[in-house]
């Protein structure tokens, strides 16, 4: 079949199968071969690698994915485009499409029987209402993974990059960096799509660490202090932390704690390295 990125064989496709974009599942289907070609180039993707591809749409970087790769497994949830893929595909022996909601596959069993267990390569256009959901599922699961290279909003992207004191800098900025390194690999305007979504996207790839990034007694605690660090971003990180639910820190003891580390009182947490947020949160694990 002939390849699906560009706009004609996109609405050809559409309009054939009476296919109705569906809001609810933020459908923005890729129609630039630049775009798909810096994707598999990004993603590193080999005859050795399964490839676990979230969101295919119609297939169009499925097509890719599979000339690049050994075998690759797509995962689409809305099951209106099943009969589509089954067409755009039927040439490539080496995919398996799955109806399923990606946060509800058993993806280290998928991982077993495809790969023998060994570390995969995720790729996909993620829907931008769901997109931190599902990196972070697989950032925190215990499934084998070499990388996440994937579509998302640009302000997503810049934010899971961000380093202190920047703007973008953020819980999600933290959360990411613990597990992987973000390498922003693409820009990509609204045109590259269709339908044209209302805002940037960005293709970005995430390395998972062998290990994570700080050694920390309570991985928990940590996060715990990041996200009440950043939900009063305009606090001093002293007050953010009296103020918030989830302690109960007396003023004395985020003194001490403050003064073990070498912290200002006045420091805000948006100034914070993630290895000195672990240093306050064993400061503060009694």
């Amino acid at each position: 079949m002939e390849k699906l990125a560009n706009p004609q064989k996109t609405i050809e496709m559409i309009q054939k199968n009476h296919f109705n974009f569906q809001k609810r599942y933020g459908q923005n289907f890729l129609i630039d071969a630049h775009v798909l070609e810096k994707i598999i180039a990004a993603a590193g993707i080999t005859k050795d690698d399964f490839v676990l591809e979230i969101g295919p749409g119609i297939g169009t970087m499925t097509q890719y994915l599979a000339e690049a790769a050994r075998e690759v497994t797509a995962v689409e949830i809305d099951r209106n485009l099943i009969p589509i893929l089954h067409e755009t595909l039927a040439d490539y022996e080496n995919v398996t499409v799955i109806n399923e909601d990606i946060l509800k596959v058993d993806i280290a069993a998928l991982v077993k029987e495809k790969n023998g267990g060994r570390p995969i390569k995720v790729v996909g256009n993620l829907p931008y209402y769901i997109t931190t959901p599902i990196v972070m599922g697989l950032l925190e699961s215990a499934v084998p993974l070499e990388s996440i290279t994937v579509m998302v909003q640009k302000e997503v992207a810049l934010r899971m990059q961000a380093g202190p004191g920047t703007k973008d800098y953020g819980a999600l900025s933290l959360s990411v960096q613990y597990y992987a390194e973000p390498y922003l690999a693409a820009n990509v305007p609204p045109n590259c799509f269709i339908p044209r979504p209302g805002v940037g996207s960005a293709v970005i790839r995430l390395t998972r660490r062998e290990a994570p990034a700080v050694t920390v007694r309570d991985e928990k605690l940590m996060f715990s202090l990041i996200r009440a660090s950043f939900g009063q971003r305009r606090k001093t990180l002293a007050n953010g932390l009296k103020n918030s639910p989830e302690f109960q820190f007396t003023k004395g003891q985020i003194a001490e704690a403050f003064a073990a580390v070498g912290f200002d009182g006045n420091v805000r947490g948006e100034t914070l390295t993630l290895s000195q947020f672990a240093a306050l949160s064993d400061a503060l694990s009694f």
